[in-house]
């Protein structure tokens, strides 16, 4: 009998160093391995963070650039409109001109045609009138005694000087419209062929103002094909960055899921690792009453660990401000990978997860899927209690602009300012 029961402990025995040497080892290298897979993957993430800053702020700056370019293209545009608009104006007013100097030149043209003819009449009439002149003097005083000699009387001899004075007259007269008809042509002609002048002159004038502006336009255009070709050239320098920061976006929630997913396979392997724990405590147990070498349970007391519970924070002001009043006791407690423990070290979103697990609420274990948590509310409405959600990261606002999270191994669970990096939401969970 005595027999039997040492071989029944000794088979129990066997056991445990089976489950110690396979069932431990094989859990905490896995573990192990699991949290340098997931911190790997967070090192990723950072490196898929930094080049999508890098690629965003080549697109905003491309993208500034194009709006420059694109106003001033515009503009552009607006001045080829107005030359536009002024070259056909001034072509315009060249045809006009070109009229007016068209029907110039047929008035002077009448004109000239009416002065000769007047000056040939004038000197048709001057000429008739100096030979009766030239014969009435040349008659000399002959005449004027036959005058006297031939008239049968005193008043005949009047009637005949009164002819001739009246002839004279006459011939004076005739002269006098002839002469006056020539300058009046003439006057005109002059008139004509100055206004003439003036047309040309202006003619001229907008000539080279049409060249001006023909310069002009085709500067201008050329410009705004350069501004074309610099705009196409920069819009798709911007599709490439564009293209670009949705890669990186999209690798950053490639990464961010298969890090939830290692998180979760770390939970299940620390899971699998505590039921071992527990099935090799059960089997010492075990092994203890088998032997008869009596049973002295320890119990384990946990000192207190100096921190207030959850419950002690109950009337503190609203929900929210309990939740922020009771995560500020652990300011300076470790940063630990994969933690959840408020004291031992927890990570940002373990930070979390159990500060308002404390308080009976269930988050998501990770701070990707803790962006979906509660209800989204804008910073500016931000309340102590809510939890600020980044890229990668979570923390709890405490208000006046701060939180409290864990932040890095290095400094631990810390107060930071809540706008040192991008808000990407604003989450309220109670």
């Amino acid at each position: 009998m005595k027999k039997k029961k040492w071989i029944h402990l000794f088979v129990i025995g066997m056991s445990l160093t089976m489950m110690i040497l396979v069932v431990e080892p094989v859990c905490a290298t896995t573990i192990s391995d699991l949290e340098k897979e997931k911190q790997e993957l967070e090192e990723q993430k950072k490196e898929a963070e930094n080049k999508q800053s890098e690629e965003q702020e080549k697109l905003n700056t491309i993208s500034g650039e194009i709006d420059t370019m694109q106003g001033e293209a515009d503009d552009v545009a607006g001045e080829i409109e107005e030359i536009d608009a002024a070259l056909v104006e001034t072509i315009a007013s060249v045809e006009m001109i070109e009229e007016d100097i068209g029907e110039k030149e047929t008035q002077i043209e009448e004109t000239t045609v009416e002065y000769e003819a007047a000056l040939a009449t004038e000197q048709e009439q001057y000429e008739s009138m100096k030979l009766r002149v030239k014969f009435m003097y040349e008659k000399g005083e002959t005449t004027y005694l036959q005058l006297f000699l031939e008239s049968q009387s005193l008043s005949d001899m009047v009637n005949k000087a009164d002819y001739f004075e009246k002839l004279y007259a006459y011939d004076r007269k005739m002269l006098e419209e002839y002469q006056l008809a020539r300058e009046t042509t003439q006057t005109l002609k002059e008139q004509l062929e100055g206004e003439m002048a003036e047309l040309e002159a202006q003619q001229h004038e907008l000539e080279e103002e049409k060249a001006s502006l023909e310069t002009m336009l085709t500067e201008k255009q050329a410009a705004y094909e350069d501004y074309e070709l610099m705009l196409a050239k920069a819009k798709q320098e911007a599709a490439v960055y564009k293209a670009n920061v949705e890669k990186q976006t999209a690798e950053i929630r490639r990464l961010e899921q298969a890090a939830a997913k290692k998180e979760s396979e770390i939970e299940a392997a620390k899971k699998a690792e505590e039921e071992a724990k527990k099935a090799q405590e059960e089997a010492l147990k075990k092994q203890k009453s088998s032997s008869g070498s009596g049973s002295s349970g320890s119990s384990s007391s946990s000192a207190g660990s100096g921190y207030a519970s959850a419950a002690s924070y109950a009337g503190s002001g609203s929900k929210g401000q309990q939740v922020a009043n009771y995560a500020c006791q652990f300011i300076g407690n470790p940063y630990v990978m994969g933690g959840t423990s408020l004291t031992n070290g927890a990570d940002c979103s373990g930070f979390v997860f159990r500060v308002y697990k404390d308080f009976g609420y269930s988050l998501p274990r990770t701070s990707y899927a803790q962006r979906s948590a509660g209800t989204e509310v804008s910073y500016s409405d931000a309340q102590p209690g809510d939890v600020i959600c980044y890229a990668g990261h979570v923390g709890i606002y405490i208000g006046n602009g701060q939180i409290v999270h864990a932040s890095t191994q290095k400094t631990g669970i810390k107060v930071t300012r809540a706008t040192y990096r991008e808000i990407l939401s604003v989450r309220r969970i109670v």
